[in-house]
């Protein structure tokens, strides 16, 4: 959108939201906040931080031959016996998640749960939440996800708030970035 706006913008964040649900419904001493890949570790620091939870690391390598394929090689970090929060910006045909999932499943992980800024669930993913062995997917409104409806493990949390938070700092000529400081 660059060349649209006179002013600086800010990116909204939904990890407050997010984080504070998962962790109003969990035992904060056994959660493990995990990166679902290399690419993802910064924000799950920033969840470990608000948390105060260890960080594990899923180690993947995708298949080169066969599209939307992941191969999971090892986990990093201590999740036998964890409920281990799986976070992701966007969770898509829900591959990488739920294939992370098993792998800390397979390292003695007690729950997994995911949590996504959007739930976007194309082609397979809807069958493969439902087929996933992950207790809770837990997104934002800021996609529909129609698809998912009727799954019970699937939770939608709205977004309204935080922009209504975000809204109200511009009229009263505050600081959106004041909203940054609760990461």
């Amino acid at each position: 959108m660059v060349g649209f706006f006179d002013g600086p913008v800010d990116h909204l964040f939904a990890l407050p939201t997010l984080a504070d649900h998962i962790a109003a419904g969990t035992d904060r001493e056994r959660l493990t906040v995990v990166s679902p890949d290399a690419g993802r570790v910064r924000v799950a620091d920033r969840w470990c931080d608000r948390l105060g939870a260890p960080l594990a690391i899923v180690h993947k390598k995708r298949d080169k031959d066969v599209a939307h394929r992941v191969s999971v090689h090892e986990v990093v970090g201590e999740v036998a016996g964890r409920v281990c929060v799986l976070v992701d910006d966007m969770v898509d045909t829900a591959g990488t998640i739920c294939a992370a999932a098993d792998a800390l499943y397979a390292n003695g992980a007690e729950d997994v749960i995911v949590a996504g800024t959007h739930g976007i669930l194309s082609g397979p993913a809807v069958d493969r939440l439902k087929n996933s062995r992950v207790s809770r997917f837990v997104f934002t409104d800021t996609l529909p996800t129609a698809g998912a409806t009727g799954l019970d493990k699937v939770e939608v949390l709205s977004v309204a708030p935080l922009i209504s938070h975000a809204i109200r700092e511009i009229f009263e000529n505050g600081s959106v970035t004041s909203l940054l400081d609760e990461l």
